[in-house]
């Protein structure tokens, strides 16, 4: 649900952002044509011209929809051909065009965006441009909330700026403000907020979508602020958007998303209607923790998926995120790690249960993790929930971690762990994960699992050139080896209780 959501963002921000900012700078420019062309006899002349051979072969007069109705698109074609906006009323009352079918506005902007190799526009009509302003912004919402691990009042908070471009080539850094607990010297609540300590660091996407942004607010500005967002009407509103106009723009989004995706016959990159209901905006901070948790490679897959720098969640006492307090992110993390954990409990609880037999020089604290692991009820995530998870991951030696990639469960205990985990880590380095480490446990089914890649190896061998296929009949010499010591040294659970 959220993936191809991040997908579209992404690609709104990347591939599509210049043909629409530059839209929205031509639909600017027409809309003040529009109102300062005076009534002339010029005008009208231009006027005739431009309708009379379009009305006489009954081809399309641009149009746009009013009040339920199709009427002569009169701001486009006041500043297409000079006239004034009363002169195209007057050429509709003339002509009794009271019923009209709708016609094309499209704009001189040229449309270098692609979807899927081809143009995504054969033109970018004026009558679009406003809602495709407000889905670029959303896009870029979802950009900044997804891939930053911030809360919704943070991003809010953002302003023109606040990510400079490093002069020394190091990270991007966003400098924001934090809300929540901010007060002053007698204890009062600081509305404004207060910069943080400690940036953000922001990844490529999200400085792109950043960049996107101050293309549409002035400097110094919110970058989601009310009055520069309600491109349609224009409205002079304070503040920034709301929690619930963020919420209805990702919903309107979606349905966006979904025309698209029928309209280039994409249908299979469209976004499917979520079981859970409507996406808010608390969902993102929450899935990204997800990944990070429970993607095979652990936070290598975030590495890999999203671009993200691997000590940015993992190393509490590094710069960064990991400086921060464990109430911000680091809580939404230890929740999906410590379910991710129970579910692997469970999961190694079930297939011993079935027959299955184990192997590793962790197999009994394997065993006794799995009996004396808790069952998380719910998943809202509250104070006293956050701190069960947390005590959960510091029980260290007694916490399961699957990790598909090695086809193994690692029962991490730090001083055992050969992937070098930081001195106060609670869950180990995934991505790093080393033969004969002593939290290692297999089961049959990893076993199985080895034998099945080392098929695939030696097929994929014997189609490689000599040295590839070398490589990698080394490395299924590897696997089936490690199956092998697995079903010859193998117990069930009943002989090591």
């Amino acid at each position: 649900m959220v993936s191809p959501l991040l997908m579209w963002a992404i690609r709104m921000v990347d591939d599509l952002a210049d043909d629409i900012l530059a839209a929205w700078v031509e639909w600017r420019r027409m809309q003040q044509l529009a109102i300062t062309n005076p009534s002339s006899p010029a005008g009208l002349a231009a006027l005739d011209d431009y309708l009379l051979p379009r009305l006489a072969a009954g081809t399309g007069l641009p149009t746009t929809e009013w009040r339920g109705k199709t009427v002569l698109a009169a701001t486009f074609i006041a500043a297409t051909v000079g006239c004034s906006v009363n002169q195209v009323s007057g050429f509709r009352q003339r002509h009794e065009l009271s019923t009209l079918q709708p016609g094309s506005c499209p704009l001189l902007v040229a449309v270098t965006g692609q979807i899927n190799g081809r143009p995504w526009r054969e033109h970018l009509d004026f009558n679009e441009v406003s809602t495709l302003m407000r889905q670029l912004a959303t896009a870029a919402m979802i950009v900044c909330l997804y891939l930053t691990g911030m809360r919704p009042q943070e991003v809010q908070g953002l302003r023109s700026g606040c990510c400079p471009d490093p002069e020394d080539g190091s990270r991007h850094l966003i400098r924001s403000h934090h809300y929540k607990n901010v007060t002053n010297d007698d204890g009062q609540h600081v509305s404004a907020g207060e910069e943080r300590e400690v940036p953000w660091v922001a990844i490529t996407p999200v400085v792109r979508a950043i960049r996107v942004l101050e293309r549409m607010v002035p400097e110094g500005e919110l970058l989601f602020g009310s009055a520069h967002h309600d491109f349609a009407r224009g409205r002079q509103r304070g503040g920034a958007l709301k929690n619930s106009s963020m919420n209805l723009r990702i919903e309107d989004f979606i349905a966006w998303i979904n025309r698209e995706t029928e309209s280039h016959g994409l249908q299979n990159q469209g976004v499917p209607q979520d079981p859970h209901g409507a996406i808010g905006l608390g969902r993102f901070r929450r899935t990204l923790a997800w990944h990070i948790a429970r993607r095979p490679g652990g936070l290598v897959a975030l590495a890999i998926q999203y671009g993200h720098m691997r000590t940015v969640l993992d190393a509490r006492t590094s710069s960064g995120y990991g400086s921060r307090s464990r109430r911000g992110i680091h809580r939404v993390l230890d929740v999906e790690t410590a379910l991710a954990a129970a579910d692997t409990a469970a999961r190694l609880r079930d297939r011993l249960a079935a027959g299955e037999k184990i192997s590793g020089p962790a197999a009994r604290r394997a065993l006794t993790a799995a009996v004396q692991a808790p069952r998380f009820e719910g998943r809202t995530i509250t104070q006293k929930f956050a701190k069960q998870a947390a005590d959960y991951l510091a029980r260290d030696g007694l916490v399961l971690f699957d990790n598909p990639d090695a086809s193994l469960i690692c029962v991490f205990k730090r001083d055992n762990a050969l992937c070098e985990p930081g001195p106060d880590a609670t869950a180990p380095n995934q991505f790093d994960c080393r033969p004969g480490c002593g939290n290692a446990v297999r089961l049959d089914s990893h076993a199985t699992e080895l034998l099945e890649e080392t098929d695939r190896i030696d097929k994929l061998a014997a189609l490689s050139p000599q040295p590839l296929a070398k490589r990698l009949r080394i490395a299924a010499e590897q696997y089936r080896a490690t199956a092998d010591t697995h079903h010859a040294t193998a117990q069930p659970a009943e002989d090591l209780s």
